[in-house]
């Protein structure tokens, strides 16, 4: 078998090929299939073009090959053009050719049912056994701007000109490759390489976006996925990132809470897909942004930085536009990002500026847009030790004074400090471009600019856990609640619960609770499997006798194992703390208000697995529920350190693969030095 191509010989033949072979090529020029040609000719590709096509001597102009074989000298990167059914024999001949890296555009594959994702397996196989880089199926190609490859089927390359920058684009929507293309280069704002991944059969979002950051021409690498195919890729990547000083920024699809329905406990529904993603670039420092616009406005913000080593989560506003001022403010604050009043050291700034400044806003309407004066205000909020960035928000000058509007936050903008960006209330084409020509982050909608400062002041580092040994644990193929006990214990998290087979255990402390033991019942309470305040022993016997009739009747399939009884507790609090190996992401940990109600109220905190201490106790600041347990208004503090103790403790089932979900739901949160009680618990094995 041939090895794969070094990442080297990969990345030229990937980003920037100079001896390219496009099979199926059209000599009409209305077809899309002759697209990639016409593409790369007006766009001044000067390298070799080979069209195959066994009906045509020529197509375009330029010779054409009957086949790949007849094709003199090396390839750098064959585009397979053809239908569903011609790709595999193309792969194939690409191999036998020993050609680095081909791109099929068909789609009709993984994405297309069993049958498609048969089809694609065995196209892979054909790839591999020649040591070939497969991008797609269903991939638009490759565009580098800089070098001229608009190697693509998008018709946003019909545009006679397009503007380089220095942002990679990596999609695993063809579409949006042309669609961010175009609304970039509306405003000035341009691309070094746009690369579509499709169906990520072997070439992934991540493994791609790691090889365009050695790439002198990119300094910001954006994401558009609908899945993470290959968490592990993703998360290299993102370390190189922040190594290289070159941010990662995703925009990621499947914020819906429908795929919850599919969840099987608590700690399923509530870290659906889209919350474990979120911790997943939250861990590995990606920013995350929601909006298509905060995609293409937000790099300039990031360019030549690395991520903060902490946040205030706060900004100073200054406005030319007390309404446009009101709105930015508003749409920052609904995401948790403060407007907040100049702190002593800007006031001190502001005043020498004679800048009368008062509450959140430095209103600057009188004053203007004189550009000494605008830089004046930019340098008040930029000395301020509480904010993390400086928003300066234009009025109706942007539109019809673009070089006065801006002047002085471009040459704000150039001295040392934090960064600052730019709201445009109107519609200003020229002042968005003069901003994106300083490289200043320009927004023109606040809702655009809250969505891209907020994922700024979520940024942080690459999070690093030390490596633990994992837990010894064994599980039996269909564990019940007494079995998940078991396994709770062994991390430390003991209970005083006993199973019942027949009669009540001796030595009980009434009151008690009793619970259906069942490997088959998650929600007990959802098949009259739990009873509470239990008095005495004859009491005890008479709820398990009509507990076994209610679920035998509500669950008749259900196997029952016993009855699982626990002494009454009481604590300030209930949590739901649960563990599960996310098919995209891999292990999370979650924390939240717990009981019944836990999923109405989906008051929670999730991260990868495993976390420690300072993690922990974070997740606990994030959870609603939690900040009672603070001392909050005099109330009675909670043993927050038992429970951050506890979230580490379940976190660690990452390391053990037997293990697919595990839940506490409620674990009872004591007073100060009383510790957690395990009140219920599940598990699930891998």
């Amino acid at each position: 078998m041939s090895t794969q191509p070094v990442p080297g010989r990969l990345a030229r033949a990937l980003l920037a090929p100079r001896r390219i072979a496009l099979i199926g090529a059209s000599a009409d020029e209305g077809r899309l299939t002759a697209r990639p040609q016409r593409y790369l000719r007006r766009h001044g590709f000067a390298g070799d073009l080979f069209p195959v096509n066994p009906r045509a001597a020529t197509v375009l102009g330029e010779g054409a090959y009957p086949s790949l074989a007849d094709i003199p000298g090396e390839i750098d990167f064959a585009y397979v053009l053809l239908g569903t059914d011609g790709v595999e024999a193309q792969v194939a001949a690409c191999a036998a050719r020993g050609i680095p890296v081909a791109c099929v555009l068909a789609d009709g594959f993984a994405e297309a049912g069993p049958e498609g994702v048969a089809r694609q397996a065995r196209v892979l196989a054909a790839a591999r056994a020649g040591g070939v880089r497969l991008l797609g199926p269903n991939s638009m190609g490759v565009v580098n701007l800089h070098r001229r490859i608009a190697l693509t089927t998008n018709a946003a390359l019909e545009a006679e000109s397009l503007p380089a920058g220095r942002v990679a684009l990596v999609s695993q929507s063809g579409s949006m490759m042309g669609a961010l293309l175009s609304r970039g280069a509306a405003r000035g704002l341009g691309f070094s390489h746009l690369v579509g991944t499709g169906n990520e059969a072997d070439l992934t979002a991540g493994e791609i976006a790691g090889l365009l950051l050695d790439e002198p021409d990119v300094d910001v690498v954006v994401l558009f996925l609908e899945a993470i195919r290959a968490p592990g890729e993703l998360a290299a990547a993102a370390r190189k990132a922040h190594a290289l000083g070159k941010p990662i920024v995703a925009l990621k699809l499947g914020r819906s809470p429908f795929g919850a329905e599919l969840a099987t406990s608590h700690t399923g529904a509530l870290a659906g897909s889209d919350a474990a993603a979120d911790a997943f670039f939250r861990a590995h420092g990606i920013l995350r942004v929601t909006m298509l616009e905060a995609l293409l406005e937000l790099p300039p913000l990031i360019a030549h930085r690395r991520a903060p080593a902490a946040s205030h989560r706060a900004v100073g506003v200054m406005t030319t536009t007390g309404g446009g001022g009101a709105l930015a403010i508003d749409a920052l604050g609904v995401l948790g990002i403060e407007a907040r009043a100049p702190d002593a050291a800007a006031s001190a700034v502001l005043e020498a500026a004679k800048l009368p400044h008062h509450g959140r806003l430095l209103d600057m309407t009188l004053a203007g847009t004189r550009p000494d004066r605008v830089m004046a205000g930019l340098a008040g909020l930029r000395a301020a030790a509480d904010t993390d960035l400086a928003l300066a928000v234009v009025g109706s000058s942007a539109q019809f004074r673009p070089h006065d509007a801006v002047a002085g936050i471009v040459e704000g903008a150039r001295a040392p400090g934090k960064p600052v960006a730019a709201f445009l209330a109107p519609q200003a084409e020229a002042s968005l471009r003069l901003l994106a020509e300083a490289g200043i982050a320009a927004f023109r909608t606040p809702e655009g600019a809250a969505d891209a400062i907020r994922a700024f002041c979520d940024w942080r580092a690459p999070r690093v856990i030390a490596a633990e040994a994992p837990p010894a644990i064994a599980l039996p193929d269909a564990p019940d609640e007494a079995d998940a006990r078991a396994l709770f214990a062994a991390l430390g998290l003991a209970s005083d619960a006993v199973v019942m087979r027949d009669a009540p255990p001796p030595g009980l402390r009434y009151p008690v609770a009793a619970k259906i033991l069942s490997p088959d019942i998650a929600h007990k309470t959802e098949v009259g499997g739990v009873v509470l305040h239990i008095a005495d022993e004859a009491a005890l016997r008479e709820a398990a006798a009509a507990m076994r009739a209610r679920v035998a009747a509500a669950a008749p399939a259900a196997r029952i194992t016993g009855i699982l009884v626990q002494p009454m507790a009481k604590g300030l609090a209930e949590a739901i703390l649960g563990f599960r190996r996310d098919p995209e992401v891999g292990p999370v940990v979650l924390l939240g208000a717990g009981g019944v109600m836990s999923e109405l109220h989906r008051d929670v905190a999730l991260r990868l697995a495993p976390v420690d201490m300072e993690e922990a106790r974070a997740m606990i600041a994030e959870v609603r529920a939690m900040k009672p347990l603070a001392g909050w208004r005099n109330l009675p503090r909670g043993d927050l350190d038992a429970l951050a103790r506890a979230v580490v403790a379940v976190s660690r089932l990452a390391g053990v693969e037997a293990v697919r979900e595990a839940e506490a739901n409620p674990l009872i949160v004591g007073r100060e030095g009383e510790g957690v009680t395990l009140a219920d618990a599940w598990v699930v094995r891998a």
